[in-house]
């Protein structure tokens, strides 16, 4: 009888152990929408449904835990204007479960080898429904909020913390948010107690596709940080994620300097932003044009905002704006700091090859 408990005991202890060790495992997280969703276990495998969510997966180092992508990724002969993908080009080889913008098909995903564990699905409004592709999978779908680096930053932060969660990054999730906090107030301290502010204008803002001059963000952030007189941003537009003027408007502010996105150099040669600056006789007077103040900056958007080349862009602002408040900084050299903290490779010389080698440039003489 007494060698029966040695044996039993230890498979005993055994057993409770190994329960209290899955139990400490599984934990239940609230998503974007409200819903709250069971994690049995980190996962070993997910994918990223929507705009932005493969960027913040990125971001935390834990591209080697996607399984498949959606159409977005896997595009050829593209401007491709997104730094975390070409950072990463294996993505263009994986299994597509679904078309971009959350389109996801449900088919493609229970088919997909290995298993994905939990989906991660950014601006959970568009393509298919969570609860919908959650039921038909049997996959946990959490929802995040991409957010900004504007008014929504805390949002942003917020889906950062909670993929991290899920996926065991928050050590990193720490150092991500840590890293942008001391940018930001890095810029902001460079550019206080400055009177006189130059007026500034960005255009050709990417909205859901290419757009003209006239698209612009009121809230654009290189202008935020480093405290610049965006004329696009008033009372009222300051609530705005974006913004179309007039090109009446436009001429009227008559910016001291404009900075044109140049995600709108894959429009067509004759009918984008710097064509229209050169062509359209309306321009031809305003300040900016006249002085040969106008200055490429890398693209604000790229299947949702590219984080780093919004930071990289506000020191390029502000070494233009106040060169003796950034005398210090090399523009460059910065942008691939930025780039290796976030993605792990210096990529400014292939985004700057893709658009033309017109980042940090004057790209219209007066």
């Amino acid at each position: 009888m007494l060698n029966k408990y040695k044996i039993i005991l230890p498979l005993l202890f055994v057993y409770f152990s190994f329960s209290v060790f899955i139990e400490a495992k599984a934990f239940t997280i609230t998503d974007s929408m409200g819903r709250n969703i069971a994690i049995h276990k980190e996962p070993d495998h997910v994918i990223c449904s929507g705009a932005g969510a493969l960027r913040l997966l990125t971001y935390l180092q834990a591209q080697d835990k996607v399984v498949a992508v959606d159409s977005m990724e896997t595009r050829e002969n593209f401007f491709d204007i997104r730094p975390y993908a070409l950072s990463n080009p294996q993505f263009k080889k994986y299994p597509i479960f679904g078309e971009y913008r959350g389109n996801d098909n449900p088919e493609k995903i229970v088919f997909l080898e290995p298993q994905p564990e939990v989906i991660f699905k950014t601006f959970a409004d568009m393509g298919y429904n969570p609860d919908e592709l959650q039921n038909k999978t049997g996959i946990p779908v959490i929802t995040l909020n991409y957010g900004n680096l504007s008014n929504y930053r805390s949002e942003f932060y917020r889906s950062i913390h909670l993929m991290a969660t899920i996926i065991g990054k928050q050590k990193r999730a720490k150092d991500l948010i840590l890293f942008f906090n001391e940018l930001i107030n890095d810029l902001k301290t460079r550019t206080k107690n400055i009177e006189n502010r130059q007026t500034c204008y960005v255009g050709g803002v990417s909205y859901k596709g290419l757009q003209n001059f006239q698209s612009t963000e009121p809230l654009y952030p290189p202008f935020l940080f480093t405290q610049s007189n965006n004329v696009a941003c008033d009372e009222i537009s300051k609530h705005l994620s974006h913004s179309y003027i007039s090109k009446e408007k436009l001429i009227d502010w008559n910016p001291t300097f404009i900075f044109i996105d140049l995600a709108s150099l894959a429009a067509d040669p004759h009918a984008n932003v710097l064509y229209e600056l050169k062509n359209d006789p309306a321009y031809f007077n305003m300040k900016a044009i006249q002085t040969g103040n106008v200055y490429g900056v890398l693209p604000y958007n790229g299947y949702a905002q590219n984080c780093g080349s919004i930071m990289a862009n506000a020191y390029f602002v502000g070494k233009l704006l106040y060169p003796d408040r950034f005398k210090d900084v090399d523009v460059f050299k910065k942008a691939d700091e930025i780039y290796s903290f976030l993605l792990g490779q210096a990529v400014f010389e292939k985004m700057n090859t893709i658009i033309h080698s017109m980042a940090f440039q004057k790209i219209i003489e007066g």
